[in-house]
């Protein structure tokens, strides 16, 4: 498990260096504006640092690159067993379909999350 002040510094680390795809997919997730629900970016759980994470839903968007298709799939699937095991809820989306389908990669959210927005506060 990595220590809770190395994955703090890997946050930080991330936030600064995010991807075109995670930028774009932020800007639509930002502020409540696109799905309604409140997310975070590159958000910690346990030893793992997630890409996009909704609290109240304990919900998570991880936004998957080519690389993620060649060597990493064992991690992720490692990685997603982990947080199911943490009550977190996991989907993947491809960078290419962020790029290039942003309202629909948004709807595909919006759908997990239950297809509605969440009650005013």
């Amino acid at each position: 498990m990595i220590p809770k002040g190395l994955t703090l510094r890997r946050v930080h680390i991330l936030r600064r260096a995010m991807t075109p795809p995670e930028i774009k997919l932020w800007q639509a997730l930002r502020y409540r504006q696109a799905s309604g629900w409140r997310f975070r970016r590159q958000h910690p759980v346990g030893p793992w640092v997630i890409d996009f994470y909704c609290l109240e839903q304990k919900f998570s968007v991880e936004v998957d690159g080519w690389s993620h298709n060649t060597g990493k799939l064992r991690r992720d699937e490692r990685r997603d067993a982990d947080l199911a095991r943490r009550g977190v809820r996991v989907i993947r989306v491809a960078a290419a379909a962020v790029m290039e389908n942003l309202d629909g990669v948004v709807e595909t959210i919006i759908a997990e999350l239950g297809g509605q927005r969440p009650p005013a506060t």
